[in-house]
Formats: structure tokens, C-alpha cells, sequence
């Protein structure tokens, strides 16, 4: 039996306890826009967020940047994840379950119980505390997606310190571009990893990382490739070194301490594709809020009562993985998986994940949009990889989602009342830890658009800005992505950024309101339909201008991606100062496939046709690879200035890439056009 949509116990509630009954979705998310403080403060009640102590209401103080929100609130992530151990526990229902590589292919799912995961938190965060760790202490960690993960968050986090992690499959470059710039005292890192068949030994590059954070006065070593790793060998004078085993194994847990609701929870970065990265502070409110509010537009409730069980693929260096793991706070049974998408690397297998899907009895399955295309290109048919049956929900993110990948979703991942899966497509941003755009079950389901805008968040496309920095929101008109209220969860500021410079100039350059009050710019190029769906076009400052045509990236590569030639596509406007622009298509193709005469004109005709003769591109080239964040996104802008002349050390931070050797085409290519 499907269990009734989370959006309708969200209206039941406030029909209920608020007297309100709205006609429709638009009409809702219109009132939590407009009743900013009414809205919130309905998410904190509806989910029963609790607080030790008495405050003063939810928006406080309405300004952007630096709204006051429920001030005099004292709680904390921890605990409110926490608080459903025994229901959940007794319900029959584990707090993690998980695999990586080696599991799965032994048909072998791990689980940790919500007393365990309970136990395992304040155990750690006790240990933490005798090392001397405290409110606004950085902790950090070098981690990849498994529970160990998750423990230590929410230890850290439990104890008011301020939570930092980066994915193992990062460099040492980017990794200290991030770390050096909190300087933190305490170093939870694990020996290595097993990705893509290979296990990668780390404690190497963890003596590097060390060397060159001399804040760090004790490191916990994980033994995630060798369970008796010894971590002696990362002591030294000035250091400490401890077996991860011993921390959570202390005798006397520690219960979270509540702390304010602006009080920092964890520090995530930017791409840092260019420049130092943005190390953005969040709080522990504004998180709690979001990820609580997301629930409700992923459909994914309490595990006690639904039995839901989520799961988005990613790296602990994507805002994703903070977001699943947010999902505990709502009581729902998280699955992470630690590997490849794709399998081996001399044997690629696209269905790895459906077989993880499938042994974890996910609900809700979420990844990349490439992803997706990956799987509708290697011919994968999810179904008899396991059984999907428990199956309600397919999510998508990181860039829009191809028709055609909408076909094959709807085609291999039926479900048992045959009628076809809903997909939850998300747009958002590590800036806010949520989503500005997103899906809800309820609403109509459109190809290429995201449902709805996301409830609470004042989302508009505005037209250029005048003399005074003012726009005006369009409808069925490509526009700059605007928030025009604030959101708990918002930057409280980043690290180290005196008098807010950096915030002020990454999100509130461009538009003022009518009163000078500040309005934030995401950098999309989005559409507002007229029933209230939203379709982003790419980055706003990666625009195709084509003879005074303005137009966003993603269309084109819908175009030139339907090709099941094409595995990867980029596109760069090169505009010459004194010469005409010169646009350029690269694409990566399946393997074994060549760029001939015929391939070119059925490239050329499709984007001719799919957006305008304009933007046929000047130049077609077939590349090794299309360079991209570890994050997925494709780096156009980067990309764009190695190709006008910059050098690559100064555009790009190899170190921040999926795939750093990818360049190398890209510098050869620059120099022969110089």
C-alpha cells in the first residue's frame, strides 16, 4: 500500500492547527513566500523541531544577508536526528544501511541500528571532548561515503564544533585549499579506499595533508581498507594519533549539547575550479529547517511511519551527501554506497548502482543527471538486476535531465501499479544546502521542467537589471535566478571573510529592491513557466551570445546529447575582443566512434533545429573526455578562459576535477590555435 504523500500531511497540518486551506500548490507556495515568518514557523511545529529554551518567533529580522531567525532557540542537528532512535528502532527499521564494492558483489548489505548509531555518536563525541575539542572547533575529515562518516558528523556536531569533510578521491591540492583556510584542530581520516575495482592506499597523502596543517593536534585514522592500520605512523611531536576503533568504543557517551540556532554546523566549499574556494558557513537551524522541508518535496518521511528509505549517490564531497545524510533527521533509513557508479574500470558496469538499489530496498533513489544518461546509453535494464518493487521515487540533479533519459527512467523502472515512476528533479546549490527548485508527487510532471518552486523560497527569473540594480520577475521568459526573501538556511558568512566581501559579491552584486534591500543572484539562467514549473538553461556568466541572442548552455547540449553517438558534450563561446565570436562544440564519443562528415551535419542540424541557425556551432571536434567538477558539473568557464589564453594553473585547480588529465587535450588544442 503507498503510503499518502508527505505535502498531504503538510496541509492536513495546516488546515488543522492553522485554519488554512489553500486551492492548490501555486497558492501554497505563494503564502510562504509572502507569510515568510508564518511559513517557517509552521515547518518547526509540523515536524515538532524542539527547542530547551524560549524564542522570539521564526524571521526575527528580515534582511538579506543576515536575517534573524528564532533567536533565543537552542537545539541541535544531532539531536534532533537522534530523538527517533527508540520509535524507529522498535518499528523495525535501521538508521544506515550500506555497501561498497566488495559487498555488492557478494550480495552482502551492512546495517547499523538507530541505538548503534546513537551509541557510536556519543561514544565518539565523549572521546572527542577529552581531546579538548569545544564549541566552534574545527574538526575535518578526509572520508568517504560509509557510516563512519555519518557518526562522526553527527559527534561533531553534537558537541557545537564545526564539521568539515572532503572526498578521498580529492588531491592534496584542493584538499588543503579547503582545510588551511579553517585551520582545524582535529583529523578524522581514513587509510584509503576501493573504487572502480582498485584499492587506493591514503596514508601516504595523509602525511602530506599533515605536514601542512599545523593546527591539527590529533588525527583519528579509520581503518576502511585495513581494519588494523596503525596510526602511529601519523603521530608526532606536535600530534597525536588515534585507532578510530578505540574513540567510539569509550565507556561514557556523551548526550548533544543544545546550541543557538545560528550557531555554525559545518563549513562546505564552492567548486574551486578558479581561485581559493568559498569555505560557506552554515547553521544548525537553518540546515535542520531545510532538510526537514525537503522531506516534504522528496516525499520521503519518517521511517517509522513509512518504512521510506533513501538513498542519493554521491561523494562526501558534494552537498548531496550532506543532504542524504540530513534525511536522518527526519527519521528516514539512509543507504549509502561507497564505489564506483560504473563499476570497474576495465570492465565498466552501469547497473552497479540498480544492484545496490535493489539489495538495499531503496524508495527513493537519487544521482547525476549523466548518470542517467550513462545507463539509457549502455543499454542497462535496472529490472533484472534485482528487485526494484519498494521503488516510488527516481531523483535527479547537477544538470537537466535529457528527454530521452526521462523515457528510459519511465521504460525500466515501472512500478507495481504500473504507472510510471515519479521523478524528482532538484535545482539548487552547496550555497544554501537545498534546493530553489524541486519536484512534489502531487503536481503535474513535465519533460525538461522541475515541478514547482521550492516551498519558502521567493524564486524568480528578473529580467537585466537597470541603472538602479532593480529587475522585474518575467513568466515564459529566460531570466537571472533571483531570491527575493530570505531562507533559514542561507550563509550565516564565509570563513574568514572580512566584512563579508566575498558573500556580499558571490550572491548580492547584481540586483537591490525597491527599498536598496538586498536580493540574491544564484547564477542560473532559469524560465518560469506558466503553471509555475521552472527550466534552468546553464550558468548565467557561461552564456552562448550569438549575434545579440542570449542563450543558456544546457539547451544545446539536450540537442546535441540525444545522439547515441555522444557520450559528453561541451560548448564554448570564444568572443574575441575586435574579432568575431567563435563557437566551438566538443564532444566525447562512444568508444571506437570517429567525428566523420555525416555525424557533423547531424550535430549541426539537430542544434539548428533545437535552438536557431545562430547557434550552430563554427566548430565541431571530438575530444578524449569533457572536463568537470568533482561534483559533475562540466567546466565551461574554465574551459572558455585556458582557450582565450589563460594559463590552466590559473583557471582551473586540477586537484578540484573529476578527471585533471582531460586538460591536457584542451592545452594542446589552445596552443595550436595561438
Amino acid at each position: 500500500m503507498t503510503p499518502p504523500p508527505q505535502i498531504d500531511h503538510y496541509l492536513r497540518f495546516l488546515r488543522e492547527q492553522r485554519g488554512l486551506v489553500f486551492e492548490d500548490f501555486p497558492a501554497l507556495w505563494r503564502w510562504s513566500v509572502t507569510e515568510v515568518d508564518a511559513f517557517w514557523r509552521s515547518i518547526w511545529d509540523h515536524f515538532d523541531v524542539r527547542s530547551d529554551t524560549p524564542f522570539d518567533g521564526a524571521l526575527c529580522e528580515e534582511r538579506m544577508p543576515g536575517a534573524v531567525w528564532f533567536r533565543g532557540a537552542t537545539l541541535n542537528v544531532a539531536s534532533q536526528a537522534l530523538r527517533h532512535a527508540d520509535a524507529a528502532h522498535a518499528a523495525g527499521h535501521p538508521a544506515i544501511v550500506h555497501a561498497d564494492e566488495s559487498m555488492l558483489a557478494r550480495g552482502e548489505l551492512g546495517e547499523l541500528t538507530w541505538p548503534e548509531l546513537r551509541r557510536q555518536v556519543g561514544a565518539l563525541a565523549a572521546s572527542l571532548h577529552d581531546l579538548g575539542v569545544r564549541r566552534g572547533d574545527r574538526v575535518v575529515a578526509y572520508l568517504p561515503n560509509v557510516p563512519a562518516t555519518a557518526v562522526a558528523f553527527l559527534a561533531v556536531a553534537s558537541l557545537g564544533a564545526v564539521w568539515s569533510v572532503c572526498s578521498p578521491d580529492m588531491g592534496p591540492v584542493a584538499v588543503l585549499d579547503r582545510f588551511r583556510q579553517i585551520e582545524p584542530k582535529v583529523l578524522i581520516a581514513a587509510d584509503g579506499v576501493r573504487y572502480a575495482g582498485q584499492s587506493i592506499d591514503r596514508l601516504g597523502m595523509l602525511t602530506q595533508l599533515l605536514d601542512e596543517l599545523p593546527t591539527v593536534r590529533d588525527v583519528v585514522l579509520l581503518g576502511n581498507l585495513n581494519a588494523s592500520a596503525d596510526p602511529s605512523v601519523l603521530a608526532a611531536s606536535t600530534r597525536r594519533a588515534h585507532r578510530w576503533s578505540d574513540l567510539i568504543a569509550h565507556a561514557a557517551p556523551r548526550a548533544p549539547e543544545a546550541v543557538p540556532f545560528d550557531h555554525p554546523l559545518w563549513i562546505v566549499y564552492s567548486s574551486g575550479t578558479t581561485g581559493l574556494p568559498k569555505p560557506i558557513v552554515h547553521g544548525h537551524g537553518g540546515v535542520m529547517l531545510e532538510m526537514l522541508k525537503g522531506g516534504i518535496h522528496n516525499n520521503v518521511g519518517a521511517t517509522v511511519d513509512t518504512g521510506d528509505r533513501f538513498h542519493w549517490y554521491s561523494s562526501t564531497g558534494w552537498i548531496m551527501w550532506n543532504c542524504q545524510v540530513g534525511a536522518l533527521m527526519g527519521g528516514t533509513t539512509i543507504c549509502l554506497f561507497d564505489g564506483s557508479p560504473a563499476g570497474p574500470k576495465d570492465a565498466p558496469d552501469w547497473s552497479t548502482l540498480w544492484r545496490f538499489a535493489a539489495l538495499s530496498g531503496a524508495t527513493f533513489f537519487g544521482a547525476g543527471a549523466a548518470f542517467y544518461a550513462s545507463c539509457l546509453k549502455a543499454d542497462v535494464q535496472p529490472m533484472k538486476h534485482g528487485d526494484l518493487s519498494r521503488l516510488r521515487a527516481i531523483g535527479s540533479t547537477g544538470s537537466p535531465l535529457a528527454d530521452e533519459s526521462y523515457d528510459w527512467i519511465w521504460a525500466n523502472c515501472p512500478r507495481p501499479d504500473g504507472k510510471p515512476i515519479w521523478i524528482c528533479i532538484i535545482s539548487g546549490g552547496t550555497d544554501f544546502a537545498g534546493a530553489f527548485l524541486t519536484g512534489l508527487i502531487t503536481e503535474p510532471l513535465v519533460r525538461g521542467q522541475m515541478q514547482v518552486r521550492s516551498l519558502g523560497a521567493a524564486v524568480h527569473a528578473f529580467s537585466e537589471a537597470d541603472e538602479h540594480g532593480q529587475g522585474r520577475p518575467l513568466v515564459d521568459e529566460v531570466g537571472e535566478l533571483v531570491c527575493t526573501r530570505p531562507m533559514p538556511s542561507m550563509p550565516l558568512y564565509f570563513w574568514g571573510d572580512k566584512d563579508n566581501d566575498r558573500y556580499l559579491s558571490s550572491y548580492f552584486d547584481m540586483y537591490r529592491g525597491p527599498n536598496g534591500e538586498g536580493i540574491w543572484r544564484h547564477g542560473d539562467w532559469l524560465r518560469i513557466t506558466p503553471t509555475g514549473g521552472g527550466i534552468i538553461y546553464g550558468r548565467s556568466d557561461a552564456t552562448i551570445n550569438r549575434h545579440g541572442i542570449r542563450m543558456g548552455t544546457a539547451e544545446l547540449y539536450r540537442a546535441v546529447e540525444t545522439h547515441p553517438e555522444v557520450l559528453d558534450s561541451l560548448v564554448v563561446d570564444l568572443e574575441y575582443l575586435g574579432r568575431p565570436s567563435c563557437l566551438l562544440l566538443f564532444v566525447h564519443l562512444r568508444e571506437g566512434l570517429a567525428m566523420d562528415d555525416a555525424l557533423q551535419r547531424r550535430l549541426r542540424e539537430s542544434i539548428k533545429k533545437a535552438l536557431s541557425a545562430r547557434h550552430v556551432p563554427d566548430e565541431i571536434h571530438q575530444v578524449e573526455a569533457i572536463p568537470r567538477t568533482l561534483s559533475g558539473k562540466k567546466m565551461e568557464l574554465p574551459i572558455k578562459k585556458l582557450l582565450l589564453g589563460a594559463a590552466a594553473e590559473q583557471v582551473m585547480k586540477r586537484d578540484a576535477m573529476a578527471n585533471a588529465d582531460a586538460v591536457a587535450w584542451y592545452q594542446r588544442f589552445a596552443e595550436g590555435r595561438s
